[in-house]
């Protein structure tokens, strides 16, 4: 009997050990996973009336607050300034279109050049693109429903002749600047403001524009307003103004 009983006491403690402990050990603590640090809180700064920069790390991105003003026709425009030209826009804001430069410059976008008609070396008629810093456009609100929708702002836009979304992405022109007719002394006038903030037809005046062929004169418009997917009219819209990132030859 007392050798069973051994037996039996040499055993259990065999099998506590292949475990890895003896009775007397408390069980193994399970690891808990690690704790990954909060993402740091976006951090939105006004640069005027209804402009802000939104930076959250390295990222920057410029909010602007606009209403729908046009839900159907041919398009020159996709945002403009309050009172100027809202028949030919989707959007309109009230705003001061050089707080919108001044807030593409702090989110680290470069200003190229608007479209030109005419070369003034040669003096001859000669079509040349606008170009600048690449500018990714899109366009946030609540639907009926209350709840929040957010697309590319492509899909707003579309071909007048194959009725297909605009295919391409805007680029940081930059406008120009026309000194005030009265007073030298004044601040010059930046031309954007008379309306031609972001275009889908080529302006000389244009802040944003497409770097395509896209004639502004009524009979050649080539873009439309794609009612259905606009919500109604006084509708608020935040577009929101992502500069795309530089190429890694540009960056050396």
């Amino acid at each position: 009997m007392k050798t069973l009983v051994t037996s039996v006491f040499f055993s259990a403690a065999a099998m506590f050990a292949l475990a890895g402990c003896t009775a007397d050990d408390p069980p193994p603590k399970k690891e808990t996973p690690r704790q990954q640090a909060p993402a740091a809180a976006a951090k939105k700064v006004e640069v005027g009336k209804n402009v802000f920069v939104e930076i959250k790390g390295e990222e920057r991105r410029v909010l602007v607050e606009s209403y729908v003003c046009l839900r159907k026709g041919q398009l020159e425009q996709f945002l403009t300034r309050k009172r100027t030209k809202e028949h030919e826009a989707i959007l309109a804001a009230d705003l001061d279109a050089r707080d919108i430069h001044k807030a593409l410059l702090l989110a680290n976008a470069e200003p190229g050049a608007p479209v030109q008609f005419f070369d003034q070396k040669t003096m001859t008629v000669k079509y040349v693109p606008a170009r600048g810093h690449v500018i990714k456009v899109s366009v946030e609100y609540a639907d009926a429903q209350g709840q929040t929708q957010r697309h590319a702002a492509q899909k707003w836009i579309r071909s007048f002749k194959t009725k297909k979304d605009l295919e391409h992405d805007w680029v940081f022109a930059g406008s120009v600047l026309f000194p005030n007719p009265e007073d030298a002394t004044k601040p010059p006038f930046y031309m954007a403001n008379d309306g031609d903030v972001i275009c889908v037809s080529n302006f000389e005046t244009a802040m944003l524009d497409l770097p395509i062929k896209s004639p502004k004169d009524n009979d050649d418009l080539a873009f439309e307003a794609n009612t259905e997917r606009i919500p109604p009219l006084e509708t608020r819209v935040l577009v929101i103004l992502e500069p795309a990132a530089a190429k890694a030859k540009d960056k050396k």
